[in-house]
């Protein structure tokens, strides 16, 4: 697919960073929330904290887990599930699974060599390149780590720093 290592070895490097910079921006808003915050939904058809992470750590523990030689979506996962807020879910058992997510990610695209990008995987049985599959994932949790910033944002808006570049005023 890609024939120049560089190219292969920059786009590894780039998902890498991209993901490391999308953890970094989830875990600074998930640190100011308090424990309600994280049960907050703005409407009844939007997800509180609690569940968009429990969907982002639970698809990455599908789509990371034997990454290039299963399909993504796996049989154990109840993904139905992870839209229905834990009992007893507390902002440390919260993070502990966000980081577990975390973590199996960047143990499979660390171990990641350029000559992987020609490979194939599949994400629920539809054939995608690697390329197109890290890519994939790198727009689904920006998504959701954007609407957690959002909502963190939202809940504590009287003393919000900004977590990137502010506006200037």
């Amino acid at each position: 697919m890609v024939d120049d290592v560089r190219l292969r070895e920059e786009f590894l490097r780039g998902a890498r960073a991209r993901f490391a910079e999308l953890k970094g921006l989830g875990d600074r808003a998930l640190e100011r929330m308090e424990e309600a915050d994280l049960r907050f939904t703005p409407d009844p058809e939007s997800n509180s904290v609690v569940v968009i992470v429990q969907h982002v750590a639970g698809n990455m523990m599908s789509r990371w887990t034997d990454f290039l030689t299963t399909d993504g979506e796996k049989p154990d996962r109840n993904r139905d599930a992870e839209f229905v807020p834990a009992e007893g879910s507390t902002k440390e058992k919260l993070l502990a699974l966000w980081e577990k997510g975390w973590s199996r990610l960047f143990d499979t695209v660390n171990a990641l060599a350029p000559a992987d990008l020609d490979r194939h995987v599949s994400i629920r049985g539809q054939p995608l390149s690697v390329v197109d599959a890290i890519q994939r994932q790198l727009t689904h949790y920006g998504q959701h780590v954007g609407q957690i910033v959002y909502i963190a944002k939202h809940r504590t808006w009287r003393t919000w720093a900004s977590l990137s570049v502010p506006k200037q005023r």
